[in-house]
């Protein structure tokens, strides 16, 4: 497994370029750095008795973190923004990044974090981790293997509060089994190879072993709290389920920021909830953290992160020109506002931050191939006509408005950069040939009327909405307005449904969406997120949601997918099984081939590089990074060793 681990960096770092010379974070799991000092708010509350000593707060051998610059100093409070009422990942990818194992700053190769080694069988169907010994959650309370096995065997495997183990936690059908081998080593063990799983437990979806603390959560399961169900009652809550998940959270809900009780691993706990009404999230250091930089210093050494809330983009940017952000990427990213960013880098005392993408497309479009309109669905399914609505796009235009020129006409698939990268998938139906367009939609049965545009077989007007959400993606709404025009020029009328993130989810959980929008992954990590190349993302294949409910539930829930996609399925279920980098990326292409005939969703255009804006006094923070889900920035960059000078 580690030369399976090691081939992969070498591609990557064949793939990131400028990226690989920038590492300058290291992470010796063994390693003891002499005694250090701790931040003085800290030590005051050592001296008044209010907190035990250092050294009974950290691991004999805690994990050491080699500072990005140099060794930081104690203070301060760094400055971020988030957007509106469901930007909790914001908050997940600067504080969020305690797993198992992590990611390297380079997106080459995992890496030691609560784990300091590992094991893994020939067949890879057994992990064997090594805990850090002495770890403590921010109550103090010790970190062990029953941790992890609760987390799991009790709350993630539980089927009230999971429809179905998430998919990193499944292969074959069947749920890992996880059991404790002494108070710090534990085994996962799976029913059929799973040769990825250390890279998606470096991931932000791979965080459940360290997500749920047994002393704490286990009072709102019902295996542990008989009283439960009057528990939930006095709280105001209809299930011991809605309390769980209100008092402990889960890796992608507001709630798991909500709770200022909960104890975490993560550098900062709550102090200032992220509940309705905020106007602000405020996370205090963890006293208890367990990582040290090379002095032997305890980090987090920024005393706090305040999150300002803020309810439209403008905003933020003022805040930042005017100097009252820190570090802020999330939202500003876009490529109208990098003139202005640069313009007032002076005034705002800040330099710039470069994002390499990761995403393979900069907007997405998923038709509803399931929709519950059995016309809708008809029409939506056709695959000429998907053909017929990606040529009448006039790219070009589009990439030379939206987004200056930056970007080149693109379908999906991994980047032109990256090994796997399949020309077919990635180039087919992007050339802009209105009147190809037109007769193909004559000859699939979409007949103009007597206004120019187009009707279905069954005399109903062509009319779909896609939906997209302005906070997030602001440069999709100006596209898509290009591309309604487009289409309207071959007969085709369609709505920008501009929606709240929250309503964005719902409506793809409920499959009531027409189509919708969202940047296409896979770019330089088509293994980690191949939503877009077969129905795999329970959220994020939003063309045939019901179909990822079948893969995700070996069957039992949602709708059974074509043969096509059934095939694509067992592929990839093959490929992550699959240790021998070449062997797997011959059986990636197959998946490619197949989705590249079967064209079920359109791309626009090339993702384009992001950007952000980087205080000049705050330090150790790499100034590029790589921009990805998966790579969750900047958590990877390790804030906690973020550091301000005067």
């Amino acid at each position: 497994m580690p030369n399976e681990i090691l081939s992969r960096g070498v591609s990557r770092r064949a793939v990131l370029g400028g990226m690989a010379g920038v590492a300058a974070l290291s992470v010796a799991g063994r390693a003891f750095a002499a005694p250090g000092g701790e931040a003085p708010a800290l030590a005051q509350l050592v001296k008044d008795g209010k907190l035990p000593p250092l050294a009974e707060r950290l691991p004999k051998k805690p994990m050491v973190v080699t500072p990005f610059e140099k060794v930081g100093t104690y203070g301060g409070t760094l400055r971020r923004g988030l957007r509106g009422s469901s930007d909790h990942n914001g908050i997940l990818r600067m504080v969020g990044n305690q797993s198992l194992v992590r990611w390297n700053l380079e997106f080459t190769a995992v890496q030691p974090n609560l784990a300091e080694s590992w094991e893994v069988s020939d067949d890879a169907t057994q992990f064997t981790f090594h805990l850090i010994e002495g770890v403590r959650w921010s109550d103090g309370h010790p970190f062990t293997a029953d941790d992890i096995v609760f987390a799991i065997e009790d709350c993630v495997k539980n089927t009230e509060l999971y429809s179905s183990t998430p998919a990193q936690l499944a292969v074959a059908g069947k749920p890992v089994t996880v059991e404790k081998i002494d108070d710090h080593t534990v085994k996962f063990t799976f029913a059929a190879p799973n040769a990825l799983y250390l890279e998606n437990l470096a991931t932000p979806l791979g965080q459940h072993p360290t997500l749920f603390p047994k002393h704490y959560c286990s009072q709102f399961l019902p295996k542990y709290n008989p009283n439960i169900e009057a528990d939930a009652k006095k709280a105001g809550v209809t299930s011991w389920t809605e309390l769980f998940r209100s008092r402990c959270g889960d890796i992608e809900i507001p709630t798991r920021w909500g709770n200022v009780d909960k104890p975490t691993l993560d550098p900062w706990v709550v102090k200032e909830p992220y509940v309705g009404g905020a106007t602000r999230v405020v996370m205090a250091r963890n006293p208890y953290f367990w990582q040290v930089d090379t002095s032997g210093n305890q980090l987090p050494y920024i005393d706090e992160i305040n999150f300002g809330i803020s309810q439209d983009v403008e905003s933020l940017m003022l805040n930042v020109i005017s100097g009252k952000i820190d570090i802020q990427e999330r939202h500003i990213s876009v490529l109208a506002n990098k003139p202005t960013l640069s313009q007032n880098m002076q005034k705002g005392d800040y330099r710039l931050l470069t994002l390499v993408p990761s995403a393979s497309q900069q907007c997405q479009i998923y038709f509803n191939i399931t929709h519950k309109d059995p016309a809708m669905r008809k029409m939506f399914a056709d695959k000429s006509f998907r053909q017929a609505l990606s040529i009448g796009i006039n790219r070009q235009e589009l990439i030379d408005i939206v987004y200056f020129g930056q970007s080149e006409p693109y379908q999906a698939g991994p980047r032109p950069t990256h090994p796997w990268y399949h020309e077919k998938y990635a180039r087919q139906f992007t050339e802009y040939d209105p009147d190809k367009a037109g007769a193909m939609l004559d000859q699939a049965g979409y007949k103009k009327g007597g206004d120019g545009m187009r009707l279905r077989p069954d005399g109903q007007k062509v009319f779909f909405s896609i939906d997209v959400i302005p906070t997030l993606y602001p440069d999709l709404v100006d596209a898509l307005e290009l591309v309604k025009t487009h289409w309207a020029q071959i007969g085709v009328d369609m709505k920008v449904n501009t929606i709240e993130r929250a309503l964005y989810y719902t409506r793809g959980d409920d499959n009531a969406h027409d189509a919708a929008v969202w940047p296409g992954p896979g770019g330089l990590d088509p293994m980690l997120d191949p939503r877009d190349f077969f129905a795999f993302h329970p959220q994020g294949s939003r063309y045939a949601i019901p179909w990822t409910l079948w893969y995700t539930s070996n069957g039992a829930r949602g709708e059974e997918p074509p043969e096509s996609q059934k095939k694509r399925m067992k592929l990839f279920d093959e490929a992550r099984s699959t240790a021998d980098l070449d062997k797997r990326g011959a059986i990636m292409k197959q998946i490619f081939d197949i989705a590249a005939e079967e064209f079920e969703t359109v791309g626009l255009c090339l993702a384009v590089g992001g950007f952000g804006i980087i205080r000049n006094n705050l330090r150790n923070v790499p100034e590029k990074q790589p921009d990805s889900w998966s790579w969750p920035n900047p958590g990877p960059a390790m804030p906690q060793q973020f550091t301000f000078t005067s």
